[in-house]
């Protein structure tokens, strides 16, 4: 999910001088397969790297064949090098958004339903009333290819449940990308609901990176960018990359989470979590201050 692109980051630095100039070629070809631009990036300013705040939008997008797909996890990082702190925001999927270019309220993951990644960057800025500098998104079914390729993962279950015949034990445990997928998913069964889910998602993050770090893995480097080729599209260059991990990296190891509260109330017919306007201009405030930006 949403730090898979500071795996490749740990990749390159671990990696160190072994053979960098090949591998470097090989990573760049990876991410230039991965480049998928915004339309406005072009004509935007971009935050100067190394010296300004940065945000970016994190997604993991289920998309199946046949359907566009909707956004099952969306989380923004904002990144401030002169604090050197960070934010993480979850925002549940069913909250409640107004859609500027729809002219009407949804879910905020069915923005990607109606205008992709364009669209759901436009519906998060709104509702934040921040800017999003970059994006990474993550196909969710292709997420268990990348946590295969690392060689799996090591988790500690709160409880035991069981989603679509997966079974998954209490306690620590080492799984697959199949697992991994079911207990990223999972919220039905957890009395957090998508709080308990998010939680469950951002200890995965913090797997990934951990074991993507790890020597052992490095051994299979070309499987793990052929992986995260196939799966992450995002609008960060590789120069970026290298530059956000190279100014960015004490202020990424120091992150504050924050939940984006609210209720969940049934309006025509639909489930919505519905965040009260006061709670959505502090979250904007505490933002704003760690962006730099005026209120």
């Amino acid at each position: 999910m949403q730090n898979i692109i500071l795996f490749i980051l740990a990749l390159l630095l671990t990696i160190g001088g072994l053979s960098y100039c090949s591998i470097y070629r090989t990573v760049a070809k990876s991410v230039n397969h991965m480049y998928e631009p915004l339309h406005r990036d072009s004509k935007s300013q971009d935050a100067v790297i190394g010296h300004d705040p940065i945000s970016i939008l994190l997604l993991g997008v289920d998309e199946r064949p046949g359907d566009k797909g909707r956004t099952d996890s969306m989380i923004v990082l904002t990144i401030n090098p002169e604090t050197k702190k960070s934010t993480m925001v979850s925002i549940p999927r069913d909250t409640r958004v107004f859609m500027r270019s729809k002219n009407t309220n949804i879910k905020i993951n069915a923005a990607y339903t109606y205008e992709g990644i364009e669209g759901t960057v436009q519906t998060v800025e709104q509702f934040l009333n921040i800017p999003i500098n970059y994006y990474i998104k993550l196909n969710m079914e292709g997420f268990k290819d990348i946590v295969d390729a690392i060689g799996g993962i090591t988790v500690n279950n709160d409880f035991p449940f069981t989603l679509e015949g997966v079974h998954i034990p209490k306690g620590e445990q080492h799984i697959d990308g199949k697992v991994a997928l079911k207990y990223a998913r999972m919220r039905k069964e957890d009395p957090r609901g998508d709080f308990g889910r998010q939680q469950r998602q951002r200890e995965i993050i913090n797997q990934i990176v951990h074991e993507g770090a790890q020597l052992k893995s490095l051994k299979n480097y070309q499987g793990i960018l052929t992986s995260l080729e196939k799966n992450i599209q995002t609008n960060l260059t590789l120069d970026k990359m290298i530059d956000i991990q190279s100014s960015y990296k004490e202020a990424v190891n120091n992150i504050k989470q924050i939940e984006v509260k609210g209720d969940d109330k049934k309006i025509d017919n639909l489930w919505y979590h519905v965040v009260k306007n006061e709670t959505r201009k502090d979250l904007s405030k505490t933002l704003h201050h760690q962006l730099n930006l005026e209120s």
